[in-house]
């Protein structure tokens, strides 16, 4: 019995070893392509976000950028927005108002359609109201490396550091999953994006009917769009520390697991390739915990249990760490295996949670 649980846990590990392998020589063979310029229009949708546009606004138009527009789209705010982008308006800053929701799209989908139909420009950047660009040059380095046959550029917008356990918990969560959609479209199979630093042709996104297969979904209009559209010729990804954005963080668990529930519940209309790829990684790593602790309390040899763990542990910690610096932001890498410890059930959990829940919103 011992022995074939020694097994499993050296295939599950064996499994995700390849995995981390394929992404880490994915991740860091990245290489920075020179940059051309190309006009732009940034895209903000904010529900009652006026603090924060009060703060973002002015850090959007600072960019060091020869031709871009603003465009903030007011979702049915009551808090001022209007008021303020009226007032704030210019040549450079537009505004678009939403004044209803609709039933047959979703309400974040209906705003960024009417932001995208309202940009002057091919090339839209998004990025939420709540982040901030980590640099002037954010809208250059995002946008280029556009060339013809483009579509899509998948950005990074890692949360900005916060003290407790959940800061770092969160911090670690996006890395891996950051590490996962950038290795696998660096693979060549882009599965996915985040709407916090992504940017792609307004003309493609017209061309496909906007979000018109997924506009009932809650949800997805950045990961789903990518899911669905995003291929290896029509796609690139951009890494470092001058295009990232970074975002304030939940202040509390239930907060974040309701926005972790309505971010993974999206998942179950990836397409099948992916679904079986992240599922795998996913259950390879559930496995291996379980088969480890199976492990721990029937030998008599605690030599083998303490080795895997301290070979994973090790692993992953040095993956964290080198991917990490690659993005262009550091981490906390002595609290990496605790996090890699609650994080496997915390993934396992609310995963299946994700997946069986039917109703979720964006914002009211």
């Amino acid at each position: 019995m011992e022995y074939s649980v020694v097994l499993v846990v050296s295939v599950s590990l064996g499994i995700l070893i390849i995995y981390w392998t394929v992404l880490l020589i994915k991740i860091l063979s990245y290489r920075t392509k020179p940059k051309k310029n190309h006009p732009v229009s940034v895209i903000v949708c904010a529900h009652n976000e006026l603090t924060n546009l009060k703060k973002l606004i002015p850090l959007l138009l600072e960019q060091e950028h020869s031709n871009f527009e603003v465009i903030i789209v007011d979702d049915r705010s009551d808090d001022g927005t209007y008021d303020y982008l009226l007032e704030a308006q210019s040549e450079q800053l537009k505004f678009v108002r939403v004044d209803r929701v609709h039933d047959h799209i979703n309400a974040k989908k209906f705003a960024l359609t009417l932001g995208i139909k309202a940009a002057v420009n091919d090339i839209v950047l998004l990025t939420d109201a709540d982040c901030v660009p980590a640099s002037v040059q954010w809208i250059s380095e995002m946008t280029g490396n556009f060339v013809k046959k483009t579509e899509y550029v998948l950005g990074l917008s890692p949360y900005s550091k916060s003290s407790g356990l959940l800061g770092h918990f969160i911090q670690f969560e996006t890395q891996w999953t950051a590490m996962n959609y950038v290795g696998f479209a660096l693979a060549g199979n882009p599965y996915m994006g985040v709407g916090r630093n992504l940017a792609y042709r307004k003309s493609s996104f017209l061309e496909h009917k906007g979000f018109s297969t997924i506009q009932h979904i809650v949800g997805g209009d950045d990961d789903l769009l990518i899911n669905e559209r995003a291929n290896k010729n029509n796609t690139r990804v951009v890494i470092g520390s001058d295009s990232l954005t970074y975002s304030i963080p939940k202040a509390t668990w239930s907060e974040y697991i309701r926005q972790k529930i309505r971010h993974w519940s999206v998942s179950k209309y990836y397409r099948i390739k992916d679904k079986f790829l992240l599922g795998l990684q996913n259950f390879a790593n559930l496995v291996f915990w379980l088969a480890l602790t199976i492990l721990a309390v029937q030998t008599n040899n605690y030599l083998i249990p303490a080795g895997m763990l301290i070979f994973r542990m090790v692993f992953v910690t040095i993956l964290v760490n080198l991917t990490s610096k690659k993005f262009g932001y550091r981490m906390n890498i002595w609290l990496v295996p605790l996090m890699d410890i609650l994080y496997a059930g915390y993934a396992s959990i609310f995963g299946i949670i994700a997946l069986l829940t039917k109703k979720v919103r964006w914002k009211k």
